[in-house]
């Protein structure tokens, strides 16, 4: 099948069409069963195997292919440029990265562009590097052989990052660590965790094979470039690589077990950690207290700090130096004393005290004024133009809220946008009257609701039309690479950051892309196609449309789209009948 007799394309002088007919599925499985079996030899501490292993997958033309599909076709980033200004690659090209990295010793790492991008909700910016495309392709080559290996290795309540995992998780393990006993709170953060990690200790812990770890010595002192003026990189791991975030994991791992083994097996504390952020949970403020010391010591090992800003003693409960509760990931958790009573030990009434978890006020404001910008840079703008902006606002937050206790807050959202929206159009026709305002912008639904709305076009989302949808957190050493592939398939069906539309195609196409069959993951990028014309005035239907990859639908050839119309026309016609 392949170029030089193994599993990757065919060198028969097509240039083209060639990317598009690659066998992605058969290369895609050669791959995970390499990776696969990194993870196995990772989890028996068998380095040697490791190793082995490692240097066979980087040496693999489909892992090749892969890599730079997913830096030319998957990113979402695939179009912004390095310093060479190539922002985009054609079929042609991507041949010929696919042949560079046939030796990547050859490759010598280029400066990274800086580029500042806001924080939300701050004024202040984050800095990004983005590496050339060649520096991605290698960087996700690497990647894929070091993943596996640190996947069996990374600490079971480490979230950020991480394939399969999310903020969501990270959320469920505090709420399992809270809902029994109240807890003081180490709630802290890394200051300038990406910028400042040191690359002595970071190389050390990999203790890789020479030749990877010259790579990433390499991309980790390649400098950066800011305009015409280049930077010297001494510490410091640029955020924008593909590699980065990984490379920031390892260096913080080890941070869980430093703090729990300092103490008893009964009053070990709880550690949860995304990214650069992480809290401690213990019953006792001594326990806390000891718990900073040695995240301190443990941090300034590997040339970080806690930002004393961001950094707070506080209680699950108990107003401590602040309000009762802390804030994590734009979630506020706090325990509650209800209105309930149950028996206590002694045979007494005792109160009922419930841990809650709300969209934290920060999270909220910073909607609101999301909100409230999208509808005035739309002052005179079409009303069909300003529900198609707000929607895509509007339906992802709530999505990402959904977990927790919500409705409230999802019910004033609702009745603040109502205000500002009446502002809007009253600012549209000062002249008229408040009814003939409604009449022109609100409809009235079977069940006797105002929704802001066209005639016949789209409406606008309501925050409480979404449901509350709690989440099951992932357990805590599986990865993706062991191998249980329909446990990480429903899980991504059943993610609250699915949306409806395409859960109800990954369970009609049993969690596989129509277009592969390879079951979805976490890291693969979605989307829907629908192959047959609309029909009845409009109307969409579920049954024309398909969930692909995002390469199978760059990809996808006129005999498939054929093959695609014939089947939905079929399941259509029968439907119909």
């Amino acid at each position: 099948m392949g170029r030089n007799g193994n599993d990757g394309p065919p060198d028969d002088g097509r240039s083209i069409g060639d990317w598009a007919s690659v066998p992605w599925r058969k290369l895609e499985t050669t791959v995970y069963r390499l990776q696969k079996r990194i993870f196995r030899a990772s989890c028996r501490g068998d380095v040697a195997a490791v190793r082995s292993l490692q240097r066979l997958l980087m040496k693999s033309e489909a892992a090749r292919c892969l890599a730079v599909r997913r830096v030319t076709q998957d990113n979402q980033g695939k179009h912004t440029a390095g310093i060479d200004g190539v922002a985009s690659v054609s079929p042609d090209q991507r041949w010929l990265m696919v042949d560079r990295l046939r030796h990547p010793e050859t490759i010598k790492p280029r400066p990274v562009r800086r580029v500042w991008i806001p924080k939300p909700g701050k004024t202040e910016k984050r800095p990004l590097g983005i590496p050339v495309m060649l520096d991605r392709a290698l960087q996700a080559l690497a990647k894929l052989a070091l993943e596996p290996e640190w996947e069996a290795r990374f600490e079971p309540n480490s979230y950020g990052f991480r394939p399969a995992r999310s903020a969501h998780d990270a959320i469920a393990a505090i709420f399992d660590a809270t809902c029994k006993k109240d807890k003081y709170v180490l709630d802290a953060d890394i200051a300038g965790c990406f910028d400042n990690i040191a690359h002595e200790p970071l190389l050390a812990k990999l203790a890789t094979f020479p030749r990877l770890r010259h790579l990433i010595k390499g991309w980790l002192t390649a400098g950066v470039m800011e305009g015409k003026a280049l930077e010297a990189t001494w510490r410091g791991s640029p955020q924008g690589g593909v590699i980065s975030p990984l490379l920031a994991l390892i260096a913080l791992h080890g941070l869980e077990t430093a703090i729990t083994s300092s103490f008893g097996s009964r009053d070990r504390p709880q550690v949860v950690t995304y990214a650069d952020d992480f809290v401690v949970l213990h019953p006792t403020r001594a326990g806390i207290e000891k718990t900073q010391r040695i995240a301190e010591d443990w941090l300034s090992g590997i040339g970080l700090r806690l930002k004393a800003s961001k950094t707070r003693i506080a209680h699950t409960r108990l107003a401590l130096d602040g309000p009762a509760g802390f804030e994590f990931l734009g979630f506020h958790i706090r325990r509650y004393v209800t209105t309930e009573y149950r028996p206590g030990s002694d045979g007494r009434k005792q109160p009922v005290i419930k841990t809650l978890i709300k969209p934290s006020k920060d999270a909220v404001k910073r909607h609101h004024r999301v909100m409230r910008n999208i509808i005035r840079a739309r002052k005179t703008a079409p009303h069909e133009a300003l529900i198609s902006a707000l929607n895509p606002v509007i339906r992802g937050w709530s999505m990402y809220y959904r977990t927790v206790v919500a409705k409230k807050v999802f019910a004033s959202c609702d009745y603040r946008l109502f205000s500002t929206l009446l502002h809007w159009a009253g600012r549209r026709h000062p002249k008229k009257s408040a009814g003939w305002v409604f009449a022109k912008y609100w409809r009235r639904r079977d069940e006797g609701r105002l929704e802001f709305a066209t005639p016949d076009g789209p409406r606008l989302a309501v925050h409480a039309d979404i449901p509350i949808k709690r989440h099951v957190k992932v357990r805590g050493h599986a990865s993706p690479y062991d191998g249980k592939l329909v446990y990480w398939a429903s899980r991504l069906r059943d993610h609250p950051l699915t949306t409806s539309r395409i859960a109800i195609l990954l369970r009609r196409q049993r969690g596989k892309c129509a277009h592969c069959r390879l079951l979805f993951t976490d890291a693969d990028t979605i989307t829907v196609k629908q192959f047959v014309p609309p029909q009845w005035n409009g109307l969409t239907d579920l049954t024309r449309m398909r969930a692909l990859h995002q390469h199978c639908r760059d990809n996808i050839s006129d005999q498939a789209k054929d093959t695609y119309r014939a089947e939905v026309a079929e399941v259509f016609t029968t439907r119909t009948a």
